[in-house]
């Protein structure tokens, strides 16, 4: 499974125990219209740490927090091997 499918269903998961409404996930969909709060921002990057092997965001000193999901689920694919 990529890393994209990956990401993508740790956000539906999450979104149904947290009983969030999703709306549809295209790239372009800012993190703030998921519905998500900072408790499942903090579970999925949680989530993605155990499954995926890596935290992009406390890898590199200057990491920002990406404002989209293409963006986020382009700072797991551009994770250094």
């Amino acid at each position: 499974m990529s890393v994209r499918l990956k990401i993508l269903e740790a956000i539906k998961q999450i979104a149904q125990e947290q009983h969030v409404t999703l709306p549809p996930l295209t790239d372009d969909l800012s993190l703030h219209e998921t519905g998500f709060d900072s408790l499942a921002f903090a579970i999925l990057v949680a989530r993605l740490e155990d499954e995926i092997g890596t935290d992009p965001f406390t890898i590199s000193e200057d990491a920002a927090f990406p404002s989209t999901i293409g963006d986020f689920v382009r700072a797991y694919e551009n994770v250094p091997a």
